[in-house]
């Protein structure tokens, strides 16, 4: 198999069944790539894993060390499994969303500005407290953000794919979206998600209200965004963007309301060592003859 650092090497070293060879991505693969029946793609793997993929003849497994796909569905071959990294970096993203949460009501970027600026800046300000919290997206990273977010006396809403216990279908959002100071976006990208965000989702959203989208930048439209922040109508925190990066005109560097940040939710100390706890878990299973936990499978 082959692993694109040393510290992955470590962990599969140690699973048997497994001989983890590692591979410098831009750079032409090693002999082994000839046999190599499972890939670990670096971190957000870009343009280049075509042409990784068409130099292994004996691939099986694409272990991905991120809990998205979409890179990677529609480029892995007929009969290749995809299995993701779910679990891994919900908690750092659900703690970035909280963080930003609390960033946005407490004020604290413009208590920074007045610092620059030497001013004594006192004032009330809002709280998360009795906040109504609607998260897109029941998965890890929405079970995630429900543990960290509640401990705030905030009231969380679920929505999911499907409704179950404890959990709103998908035909419910729109009746859902007024009922809340806040919506948190954390659903995979597909057909389904992108532009799921749109001028009458937004326009669905109570005055003042804050938009957070920890999924990715297609899931919103950014005009429409733009527009309701540029009016002062709502409110928004951005960890993903579309295009990424933002090129230096762009409207979301200057627009008035929105806490942006490069795409570093799950980007954090220890990040390596929870990817590779999901990853050996996911490759024991398959070294072993059974199907790893994370697959992709048609509806992702």
């Amino acid at each position: 198999m082959l692993v694109p650092d040393e510290f992955g090497v470590k962990a599969l070293s140690e699973v048997d069944g497994l001989r983890p060879v590692r591979y410098q991505p831009g750079e032409p693969l090693p002999p082994e790539a000839a046999d190599a029946e499972v890939l670990v793609p670096r971190f957000l793997q870009g343009p280049d894993l075509g042409a990784v993929l068409a130099q292994l003849p004996r691939l099986r497994l694409v272990q991905l060390l991120s809990a998205g796909a979409e890179r990677f569905i529609g480029q892995v071959p007929d009969g290749v499994l995809l299995s993701t990294c779910r679990g891994a970096h919900g908690g750092s993203t659900a703690e970035w969303a909280v963080a930003a949460l609390l960033s946005i009501y407490r004020e604290l970027p413009g208590f920074e500005r007045a610092r620059r600026e030497r001013r004594w800046d006192y004032h009330y300000t809002d709280t998360l407290q009795d906040k109504r919290v609607l998260v897109v997206g029941a998965g890890d990273l929405g079970r995630q953000f429900r543990r960290r977010i509640e401990p705030f006396d905030a009231t969380v809403t679920m929505v999911g794919r499907t409704a179950r216990d404890g959990v709103h279908g998908m035909d419910e959002l729109p009746g859902l979206l007024g009922d809340h100071d806040a919506v948190l976006v954390v659903v995979p990208l597909t057909d389904e998600t992108t532009g799921l965000v749109d001028a009458e989702f937004l326009a669905r959203m109570p005055d003042g209200a804050v938009l957070v989208n920890a999924a990715r930048g297609p899931v919103v439209d950014t005009d429409a965004l733009v527009a309701e922040l540029s009016s002062g109508r709502l409110r928004a925190a951005l960890d993903v963007t579309e295009p990424e990066p933002l090129p230096d005109d762009h409207p979301l560097w200057n627009v008035p309301g929105l806490l942006l940040t490069p795409h570093v939710a799950g980007s954090c100390r220890g990040s390596d060592q929870r990817a590779y706890a999901v990853v050996v878990s996911e490759l024991t299973r398959f070294a072993a003859g059974l199907e790893p936990e994370n697959l992709v499978r048609g509806d992702y």
